[in-house]
């Protein structure tokens, strides 16, 4: 039996995110302001760029700062960070982590960066940074608790010069424990899910896509990064609408099917409920609708196609269903708590006809008791 190849990477890298939602929005002009002021003390540079074909809607800030250099394996990230911020309240955080060596060195590297605590508790803390530098600028600033992470390793060199389909076909079991950060050997069925989205553009690149990492195959590898990395925001901001959602409704639900009050109190609380529903949808359509028309893809089908994919992969398609599911649902819960207010309303408004009548009559029941003598 033929042994397979070690395959040698001369020169790739490891893009770690981690994705985090800060607020309702943010005014990316202010934060630019704010910026420019903090990058005149070092430490800090901003800029506002896109790849050729993508059109940003507005074009997010990047911000590249210096931090400590982590070992994570045999291997250590950079010192320099870089953090973009999006209009719609989200900031992604960037590490890239430098290697070359076998893909054995590669899955120690991926079962390194697994929950890794080092990168996960420095990420928050510069999240928080940043967040405070540039509070004013960001509409109703909250760091929420969920994180996304998401690993793209990126070769853009091998020592042989591999075809990166030979490489798969011959190497499919190590690199499917390298996209799902596994120390065991996986079953046939579990590394043909592993490997199943893959797709290139030429005969020399590939880009492999799973839910929790990516290996791309391609000297110049930056676009698909960013695909990949949109992604990987717009799947945070679609878990954070949907808990919001839940926890909204919920509320609302309590509201509705809760014990019922005398007409007179419901006339001053049911108003605050449906406020608070109708502020709720209009936040979460908002946010919706700037999620996803934050990116635009021009002239270029191969990018379209990987944002597809991987769009897929994330189950986006799903979480737009069931957050736009639950929007509805949110409306029928809005239109019956308005209901039962207006109801109120008009049983208060017989209740005042009746005690106005009443106070009319009282001054004449003494002459009409009279007629009856």
């Amino acid at each position: 039996m033929d042994s397979v190849p070690v395959v040698k990477i001369e020169k790739g890298q490891c893009i770690a995110l981690f994705a985090y939602d800060v607020g309702m929005a943010i005014d990316l002009d202010a934060c630019e302001r704010i910026l420019a002021e903090e990058s005149k003390r070092g430490g800090i540079r901003h800029k506002r760029k896109a790849p050729a074909y993508f059109e940003y809607r507005p074009l997010p800030v990047r911000v590249t700062r210096r931090v400590q250099s982590f070992p994570i394996s045999s291997f250590r990230s950079e010192a320099t960070l870089e953090v973009t911020l999006f209009d719609f309240g989200a900031a992604q955080l960037c590490y890239t982590i430098p290697f070359s060596g076998t893909l054995d060195d590669l899955l120690q590297l991926s079962l390194a960066l697994y929950d890794n605590p080092l990168l996960l508790a420095d990420s928050r803390q510069q999240v928080e940074e940043i967040v405070a530098m540039v509070r004013d600028a960001i509409e109703r600033p909250t760091l929420s608790e969920f994180v996304e992470d998401y690993f793209i390793y990126e070769i853009m060199s091998c020592q042989n010069g591999e075809i990166p389909e030979t490489l798969v076909a011959a190497q499919a079991g190590l690199l499917a424990q390298i996209m799902r950060a596994e120390d065991f050997v996986l079953s046939p069925q579990e590394t043909a899910d592993a490997l199943a989205v893959r797709m290139s553009c030429g005969p020399n690149d590939l880009t492999i896509i799973d839910w929790a990492s990516a290996i791309v195959f391609d000297e110049n590898p930056e676009e698909v990064r960013t695909v990949l990395e949109f992604a990987n925001v717009e799947l945070l901001e679609m878990r954070c609408m949907d808990q919001e959602l839940d926890d909204g409704l919920e509320q609302a639900y309590r509201t509705l099917a809760g014990p019922s009050k005398k007409w007179w109190q419901q006339l001053f609380t049911v108003d605050h409920e449906i406020e608070r529903v109708a502020q709720l949808q209009a936040d979460c359509a908002v946010l919706f609708e700037g999620v996803n028309n934050a990116l635009k893809l021009l002239g270029d089908q191969w990018l379209a196609r990987v944002y597809v994919a991987t769009s897929k992969r994330f189950h986006l398609p799903d979480w737009d269903a069931s957050i736009l599911r639950k929007l509805s649902a949110l409306e029928s819960i809005y239109q019956k708590l308005s209901d039962r207010a207006a109801t109120r309303r008009m049983e208060a408004l017989e209740w005042i006809i009746i005690i106005l009548i009443a106070v009319s009559v009282i001054p004449t029941l003494p002459s009409l008791f009279s007629l009856f003598k």
